[in-house]
């Protein structure tokens, strides 16, 4: 575990962030309202920016919930974890990457407690929700969400960070265009080639390395997790309930999919780290390649209209 552990974060463009949380009251610039979800993270408010009205989800995080710290440059006080790698992936500069939900603001409040602005698309519904009321989806669907996800992956890694809890629930899917954007860096960590001993992401998405061993690489845990995604997506539901059968490593099938989609899943869900493809690998994959995606076809199916 790595409890109360901080790390120093080299970051850029911060100073305004840290100046203007220092200045400026939540009160002043915000409204929260209902609450839209909780759990071992925190809570998760709806909001509104005072300023211009822009809808906002706010994230409350009890000061005694978190695991990991990181110090700002030029800053004595540590932050948590997750705002300091939603900084380094844009968070309040207005850059970053599409499939990667934005940081607006973040708070130290009084009462041992950080608060956490993000943007809020208007019409969105997380992929666990998007599963349930549809069923199984679409080859075409869950190829076009596992390229988003795996390209917004990508950024994240090459800015440093793992996430380290990809799944279903933390995919928001705009229903209006069918783009993603993944969200909650609550479980994530700088990014390394050495072991990790800690994890405090989902233990169904989780590979035997960690269920036998409590150690695992950071590449091989994220793609492990993208093979139970889409086992997820083509058939309905995960593929592994219990440690035994995460450790046997080895999917049944509940859906008729394409050879080329068991195959994929399957290179994934390897039971040896070594086995198993790299994110560029997954991409260059037959079923990943196959032009079989109609925007009419997914109009049709699943109310998402064509990105303009």
């Amino acid at each position: 575990m790595l409890d109360n552990r901080t790390v120093d974060l080299r970051l850029d463009q911060l100073e305004d962030v840290r100046a203007k949380n220092a200045k400026e009251h939540f009160e002043k610039r915000y409204k929260m309202g209902a609450l839209l979800g909780s759990g071992g993270f925190g809570s998760v408010f709806s909001g509104q920016r005072l300023s211009d009205g822009q809808h906002v989800a706010i994230k409350q995080i009890s000061r005694d919930r978190i695991q990991q710290w990181a110090k700002l440059p030029g800053s004595a006080n540590a932050v948590p974890m997750e705002i300091a790698l939603l900084l380094c992936l844009g968070g309040g500069s207005g850059s970053g990457h599409r499939g990667i939900i934005r940081m607006l603001d973040w708070f130290e409040m009084p009462g041992q407690e950080y608060l956490i602005v993000f943007e809020k698309p208007q019409q969105c519904q997380d992929l666990f929700d998007f599963i349930t009321e549809r069923g199984a989806l679409e080859e075409p669907i869950a190829q076009r969400f596992l390229k988003q996800v795996i390209e917004a992956l990508q950024f994240c890694h090459s800015e440093g960070i793992v996430h380290r809890d990809i799944k279903d629930e933390n995919i928001l899917i705009d229903t209006r265009t069918g783009d993603i954007k993944i969200i909650d860096f609550g479980s994530g960590a700088l990014l390394k080639d050495s072991i990790y001993t800690d994890f405090e992401g989902t233990r169904v998405y989780s590979p035997p390395e960690w269920i036998l061993h409590q150690r695992y690489s950071a590449r091989p845990l994220t793609v492990w997790s993208l093979g139970v995604l889409l086992f997820d997506m083509v058939c309905g539901d995960i593929p592994f309930e219990r440690d035994a059968d995460i450790v046997r490593a080895t999917p049944s099938f509940t859906k008729r999919i394409s050879k080329e989609c068991q195959s994929l899943i399957c290179w994934c869900l390897s039971y040896r780290p070594e086995d198993r493809p790299s994110l560029e690998q997954i991409l260059q994959h037959p079923w990943m390649t196959e032009s079989s995606e109609d925007m009419g076809y997914l109009q049709a199916k699943s109310n998402i209209k064509p990105s303009l």
